[in-house]
């Protein structure tokens, strides 16, 4: 439940439109729901502006059913990330209102058909190999409200395949930029553009890249200003930060 929800909430208790026992009965979880494994945070929408988004690599298809059924009570956005193919079929055959995002690895219900907050949020990502955390970062901004393009395979090798997205990039309010290897795209990014630059690391790449490693030094080491870093992989984090930004 967000803050605009229970607002609605209490004015329907007040002019009687939703009865006393029904409005009980939805906050009866509230702020917390605790469970045999897992403690699940109802009130975290309402207190940070994102809700409590379930990390499904090491949790089983059983457990994440569970959990993604009692979060759908609640009406909100729910999203598990780290979900493969397998995992994904197992829970949609008990909850079926989900979509599993297989490009981002991301099952996911409940999304916003209206979008709002500044602008865009374009994902850019250096090579195909780095679309998977790229799509995880769109796919997260998309489900929080935002409205996202993105541009895959763009890497500073052919860098004129990123000066012809010139005009989109103008048009961004926030930009996130995922590369392995070197992590040189955010610099280059970053001095093309006057928005927020999300640099996000991956771990694609060979021997002395180390699993990421590299990449996420460079951006940390980055000399253009207005660049952000978030840790390796982390598409999650950096959609999440993308719609704190726009919003």
């Amino acid at each position: 439940m967000n803050e605009k929800e229970l607002i609605e909430l209490l004015a329907g208790v007040k002019d009687g439109s939703c009865p006393i026992d029904r409005a009980v009965e939805r906050l009866r979880h509230w702020p917390q729901e605790d469970m045999e494994f897992a403690c699940l945070d109802h009130q975290r929408s309402l207190r940070t502006g994102f809700p409590e988004v379930i990390y499904g690599k090491n949790k089983s298809g059983e457990q994440i059913v569970a959990i993604f059924k009692q979060m759908l009570k609640q009406g909100s956005v729910v999203m598990a990330t780290k979900v493969d193919a397998a995992k994904a079929a197992e829970v949609g055959r008990f909850v079926p209102e989900v979509v599993y995002k297989k490009e981002a690895g991301i099952l996911v219900a409940n999304i916003p058909a209206e979008k709002s907050g500044r602008g865009i949020i374009v994902v850019l990502s250096a090579g195909t190999s780095d679309i998977p955390v790229a799509a995880e970062a769109a796919v997260t901004a998309d489900a929080l409200g935002h409205q996202v393009e993105t541009v895959y395979d763009v890497g500073v090798a052919g860098l004129h395949r990123l000066l012809r997205q010139r005009e989109l990039l103008e048009q961004a309010a926030v930009i996130i930029v995922v590369a392995g290897m070197e992590g040189a795209l955010p610099s280059v990014v970053g001095g093309l553009v006057d928005k927020p630059v999300i640099a996000v690391p991956t771990s694609i790449g060979y021997g002395s890249a180390f699993g990421g490693l590299a990449a996420l030094l460079g951006m940390l080491n980055s000399c253009a200003p207005g660049v952000a870093v978030v840790n390796i992989d982390n598409g999650f984090g950096a959609g999440c930060m993308a719609a704190a930004i726009n919003r």
